[in-house]
């Protein structure tokens, strides 16, 4: 079965979003850190709809909620490197965002990242309207715009919208930071809103970098797949698209799944274990979506296999017309249906979710040593990765 936007080097979507870690591989020479296996995550904005906000709401039958806000008057004013004045200056320039059509909804949110009125989000949170259904994003202060898809990539989970109506209302996009200089223990501030709860800020710190996170909300067919900046600030339904800022109050990811209670029953909610895009990818792939509302995706030309746990690596499928495309990178590497491929690059590969998360911190034309294993003797080679247009 394919990946989200073709069969280059596909792997279907997790059959349980909240099953249970993959058992860590047996000890090995390691070439690189220790991998703990793929994270199968569960996306956290679709589908609460109209019922947000309903642990403090007051519900007049109707079937919609309305969260009321309360303020205690003027407060004194906090230094602007604090939780509370990168708070203070974030909020203005994120938006909540409900998209849907008659038969469904999901609420989620969003930031403003350029002048021209374009907002970044996930695609998951826009999905259910992409195709004639409604947008609307509202801002900290009531107001709300409606919006349109710019484009949006289903793989790496990412969208742009364009607000319209705007009338001469002046943005303040977040600053970007680097994600690739992000470190482990560093401090996180998420906003967004939560069961509908607008402007709702946690803080954390980043728990891990480079985690490999399968993610799906169960709905679609086909799975997004990042490697992802896992965090411990509190991520819940309706976080979904919103910003990860650093100290300096940058945007350093956006937040996309979390990771529910193997087992559990009833709505996802937050365990301390949140993942969000690096912002340096989603920012890319953000600039092929506004310049051309079509998603590029970094591809080997070779489908592999659903992980089973039988096997440490991602494995190319045996046989089938896909398995290796003729002439594309995979084939011209000298890959082989059947060879498993266990390094990518600096980093191990101990499922196929695993190499597609981290084929996707490529660009297209970049090469990269790849070590497989073939009749049981380990082998390298070099990829010089292809390039597909588009999700499919």
């Amino acid at each position: 079965m394919s990946a989200p936007g073709g069969h280059d080097q596909g792997a279907p979507p997790p059959a349980e979003p909240w099953a249970a870690f993959p058992p860590p591989p047996p000890p090995k020479k390691r070439r690189s850190p220790l991998l703990v296996g793929v994270v199968v995550a569960t996306i956290v904005a679709g589908g609460i709809g109209g019922g947000v906000g309903y642990l403090v709401a007051d519900d007049d039958g109707s079937g919609s909620s309305t969260v009321s806000r309360e303020t205690d008057g003027d407060t004194a004013a906090r230094p602007p490197e604090s939780v509370a004045g990168i708070a203070e200056a974030a909020l203005p320039s994120v938006v909540t965002i409900e998209a849907g059509t008659e038969m469904e909804g999901s609420s989620g949110t969003g930031f403003v990242y350029d002048e021209e009125g374009h907002i970044m989000t996930n695609n998951h949170v826009v999905a259910s309207a992409a195709d004639g259904g409604t947008l609307t994003a509202t801002f900290s202060d009531g107001a709300s715009y409606d919006a349109e898809v710019v484009g949006r990539a289903e793989g790496y989970d990412v969208a742009v919208l364009r607000l319209t109506g705007l009338e001469g209302r002046e943005l303040e996009p977040l600053p970007m930071g680097d994600s690739d200089q992000v470190a482990v223990g560093d401090g996180t501030i998420a906003i967004g809103a939560p069961f509908g709860l607008s402007g709702t800020v946690t803080t954390g710190i980043i728990s891990a970098k480079d985690r490999p996170v399968a993610s799906s909300d169960g709905q679609s067919a086909n799975a997004s797949y990042m490697n992802a900046l896992q965090t411990d600030a509190s991520i819940n339904p309706g976080n979904s698209g919103g910003p990860l800022l650093n100290a300096d109050g940058s945007v350093i990811g956006v937040n996309s799944a979390i990771r529910g209670t193997p087992g559990g029953s009833g709505e996802v909610g937050s365990i301390g274990l949140g993942f969000a895009i690096p912002i340096n990818q989603a920012t890319a792939v953000a600039a092929d979506l506004i310049e051309t509302g079509e998603p590029v995706y970094p591809i080997i030309g070779a489908s592999v296999e659903s992980p089973t746990g039988e096997v440490e690596g991602a494995r190319i499928v045996s046989e089938g017309a896909e398995a290796v495309t003729p002439n594309g990178p995979a084939d011209q590497a000298g890959l082989e249906p059947g060879d498993v491929i266990t390094q990518f690059g600096d980093t191990l590969i101990d499922s196929s979710p695993t190499l597609i998360s981290q084929i996707w911190t490529y660009q297209p034309g970049d090469s990269v040593e790849v070590t497989y294993v073939r009749d049981g003797q380990e082998q390298t080679t070099t990829v010089v990765l292809g390039e597909r247009v588009g999700d499919q």
